[in-house]
């Protein structure tokens, strides 16, 4: 499997990249900004994305305009601070998957890795 992690803070980015490794995730690609995810993206063809929702450069709802474009299938999940409806309902409407609100748990984010992901019965 592999999962791309597009987020602006390295401390976040070591975070996910940690949770997804003790799930078994060996496969994990990082991504600073939207431009830089739909790079990885076009090389890489990750099986999930997790990404920040704001972030310089193109943010989370403008890269997953362009995720789009390219997939109406991979799971893209937000990651956020977010919690306006009315910016969550933008989201929904440009196909996000799923979101998840920080600060997240290990347990959230497996979760959202099961839920969306066909995974291995060991995670």
């Amino acid at each position: 499997m592999k999962v791309l992690i597009v987020e602006d803070s390295e401390m976040t980015r070591v975070i996910i990249r940690k949770t997804l490794k003790s799930l078994g995730v060996e496969n994990v690609f990082d991504a600073v900004d939207g431009w830089n995810a739909v790079e990885v993206y076009d090389r890489e063809t990750p099986d999930v994305i997790f990404s920040d929702w704001n972030m310089p450069n193109m943010d989370g709802l403008e890269m997953l305009k362009e995720i789009r474009q390219r997939s109406a299938y991979v799971p893209i999940i937000m990651i956020t601070t977010e919690r306006s409806r009315g910016r969550v309902m933008d989201a929904i409407h440009e196909g996000i998957t799923d979101y998840m609100v920080k600060p997240f748990s290990p347990a959230s984010l497996k979760e959202k890795l099961m839920k969306w992901v066909a995974v291995p019965q060991s995670l």
